[in-house]
């Protein structure tokens, strides 16, 4: 296949078993913030664009476990994988970029440690999409709909979480800038939720 029919096999394939739909979105978002913290370092563009495609295919609903139990063990990460050798097989993507993009997807959590520049890239990319708006809009979404997030307040002590531990966990100073203008913006928002709650348990 060409670079453009893998591509798009890859995109197809997460749009149609993204699910909420809107978790879609994280994707392309991903890859383009990845590519942003690069700067001018060279990196392996197919490589970061499969990763940041396939990476999160074990938190969609259809492939995560639906008993609460099970899911609060759940392992999404090894369960990507373990799924996207085949995918990427399947979407005609080159076989010789298959285990460095399985690498990066395993490295991308925050606790994470990759051993190549698209891991890097991908996991700092990741953890700032848990800051600033896009960072609360994706947390605030789940409320009501996943079982760890019930209340308000489960959103909000997430948010604090991150706000308080994420920096620290940043490899690149192109990422650093960034969240510090992300920070600003979720810290402003906890402290108005704050405010704004009137002592009243969220």
């Amino acid at each position: 296949m060409k670079q453009r029919d893998y591509r798009k096999a890859i995109v197809d394939r997460i749009a149609a078993e993204a699910k909420p739909p809107d978790k879609l979105s994280h994707q392309p978002r991903l890859y383009e913030l990845a590519k942003r913290l690069a700067g001018t370092t060279p990196f392996d563009d197919e490589v970061l664009f499969a990763a940041a495609w396939l990476h999160d295919i074990g938190v969609f609903i259809g492939h995560r476990p639906e008993d609460p139990a099970v899911l609060a063990k759940w392992d999404n990460v090894a369960y990507a994988i373990d799924r996207a050798p085949a995918i990427l097989r399947e979407a005609g993507f080159p076989e010789g970029k298959i285990e460095a993009t399985v690498e990066a997807i395993r490295t991308h959590l925050p606790s994470g440690k990759p051993t190549t520049f698209e891991g890097l890239l991908l996991r700092d990319a990741d953890i700032l999409e848990q800051l600033g708006a896009i960072g609360i809009l994706r947390t605030v979404c789940k409320v009501g709909r996943d079982t760890r997030f019930v209340y308000l307040r489960d959103g909000i002590k997430v948010l604090q979480r991150n706000a308080s531990e994420l920096l620290s966990k940043l490899n690149l100073d192109s990422a650093r800038i960034i969240a510090g203008e992300r920070l600003a913006l979720l810290n402003q928002f906890l402290a108005e939720a704050e405010r704004d709650a009137l002592g009243v348990d969220l």
